[in-house]
């Protein structure tokens, strides 16, 4: 269904709250409840008197005598405890790429609404899920980091930031470079090991630094990416005459040309090659959402069994 054209431009704060509906639909039924204030749903590796049973093994000396399982004791006859798994919550932050690059869209809407809507899915789904929600958020101009924490508040700091830097115009914007090892700097100064990272821009602009940047934040994170890219960046048109608004300049190109349809090819596999590499280098999963991709089926791909953010 298209778009409004409003909405196909820039997302505003009223949809992105919304999109908790979207969010919520995402969910599998079986979570276990959150049973303290300070518990979340992310199990940890480590083994004590948690909440999640894990399993049965031989009592050991110093086992708590509460933990022995009487039914395998009486069956093996042998002394038998049970281990649990302390369930514990995680960081999860979401960088955010609004740059000029994302104001683009042949289909459906701009990319930046993309970065948008898919943030706002997975926030709302690690707000759930007990999780401390965070991130940043840039653009050519600003970067913005929201420290995680597990409030509904601010999750609407980040919708906030989400809505209120979006591009409105490229007037004035010729050669702004892209921000994203910026924000990736400032990911690696706040994340705390074993943070959820999830990436949310078009990658058009790696730099020399990226991989070393994406490698040090994998290292000790789980880190995956979104690729936000439009249909019009990947193949051209058959034919025809087309515009494109380049700041002050409008560019037109014919797309029946055969020389030009052979040298975009080309650069659309030197890209498409260089992003691989990047994140095989880094060691960093990762997806590719289109403009005319429904961003809640591309967020599910993100998520575990049990309807959570793996």
């Amino acid at each position: 269904m298209q778009q409004p054209r409003d909405t196909a431009v820039k997302a505003s704060l009223p949809e992105l709250i919304a999109l908790q509906a979207d969010a919520r639909a995402l969910r599998l039924p079986a979570h276990r409840p959150v049973r303290q204030p300070l518990a979340g749903q992310r199990q940890s590796p480590l083994r004590g008197r948690g909440m999640a049973f894990a399993e049965v093994r031989l009592y050991q000396p110093g086992d708590d005598i509460r933990t022995i399982d009487w039914r395998v004791t009486a069956r093996r006859q042998a002394p038998h405890t049970k281990l649990f798994e302390e369930e514990k919550e995680r960081p999860l932050l979401l960088v955010c790429d609004l740059g000029p690059s994302l104001f683009f869209g042949s289909v459906q809407c701009y990319k930046q609404v993309r970065t948008a809507q898919a943030a706002a899915l997975l926030a709302w789904l690690g707000l759930w899920q007990g999780d401390q929600v965070g991130g940043v958020v840039f653009n050519h101009q600003a970067l913005h980091m929201l420290k995680p924490a597990r409030r509904r508040q601010t999750v609407m700091q980040l919708l906030d930031l989400l809505a209120n830097h979006q591009l409105e115009a490229l007037a004035g914007i010729e050669t702004s470079p892209s921000r994203l090892d910026d924000a990736l700097r400032e990911v690696r100064r706040i994340a705390h090991t074993g943070s959820r990272i999830i990436l949310l821009s078009d990658f058009l602009s790696l730099s020399e630094d990226t991989t070393s940047l994406l490698a040090t934040l994998s290292a000790h994170n789980s880190v995956s990416a979104l690729r936000i890219q439009d249909p019009l960046e990947i193949r051209l048109p058959e034919s025809g005459r087309f515009a494109i608004k380049v700041g002050h300049d409008t560019l037109w190109f014919n797309a029946g040309d055969k020389t030009l349809k052979a040298a975009f090819s080309e650069q659309v596999r030197t890209r498409e090659a260089a992003l691989a590499k990047t994140m095989q280098s880094a060691g960093i999963s990762w997806l590719t959402l289109g403009t005319q991709d429904d961003p809640a089926a591309v967020v599910r791909q993100l998520l575990g069994t049990r309807g959570a953010l793996r």
